[in-house]
């Protein structure tokens, strides 16, 4: 694997690099984070009291996460201090907080969400990513992680090239799996996704039948904490 990327030096262009990299399936950028919160949203009844986003980023998931979830506390965390000052410019009164150098609230949350970071972490962290994720959670609360499906060549190519993803490793459904349940979470569902461009939009329901064929651009794994 390349050294570890640095996303302080991708602040400014990460959504332009985002766009050039998968404009074939859509123009805009802000589709895949709908489209994942969209899932969650699917997947949590009841009320969500407190949301965070692990690897945040420069934030462009937070509002989407706002509408999906009214009145949930949203916050956000990330390792690029970089990041997080644009993600706390563009989205006022959020709490943002930096993994590794900030202390992290203390109240414990009731969903997580994880969109495209454990590919970005080194193997020896993850089980320790994994832990310090089922420690912030509530008991019955939930994370959604999503992940590069490694089996889709057309991903692979993505990734590799996208400056970014240089240090990317990807990993395949059942390693996640492992990770989570390693962890202490009692995992629930995991699903391929993102098989159908936005400009189809005839074929949107396809979406939810073909979780179980692993040609999607990306797969999700849902995980729960047990109370």
């Amino acid at each position: 694997m390349s050294n570890r990327v640095d996303f302080d030096d991708y602040t400014e262009n990460y959504n332009k690099l985002l766009s050039d990299s998968t404009r074939f399936f859509s123009a805009s950028e802000e589709y895949f984070a709908r489209y994942k919160v969209d899932v969650v949203r699917r997947q949590v009844s009841g009320t969500v009291g407190r949301l965070t986003e692990y690897g945040c980023g420069i934030g462009r998931n937070v509002p989407f996460l706002q509408r999906a979830f009214p009145g949930a506390v949203v916050t956000g965390s990330d390792i690029s201090g970089a990041s997080l000052d644009i993600a706390r410019r563009d989205n006022p009164g959020v709490l943002f907080f930096q993994e590794g150098a900030d202390p992290a609230p203390a109240e414990p949350v009731d969903v997580e969400f994880v969109a495209g970071v454990f590919h970005h972490v080194p193997l020896a962290e993850r089980r320790g990513v994994a832990r310090t994720l089922f420690d912030r959670l509530v008991p019955g609360g939930r994370v959604f992680v999503f992940e590069h499906n490694p089996y889709n060549p057309v991903t692979r190519r993505i990734v590799s090239n996208c400056p970014y993803d240089e240090d990317a490793v990807l990993l395949p459904p059942a390693e996640l799996v492992g990770l989570l349940a390693g962890a202490g979470f009692a995992v629930e569902r995991r699903a391929y996704c993102l098989f159908v461009p936005p400009r189809l939009a005839a074929l949107a329901g396809l979406e939810r039948v073909l979780g179980w064929l692993p040609l999607g651009g990306q797969y999700w794994v849902q995980a729960r904490r047990p109370e």
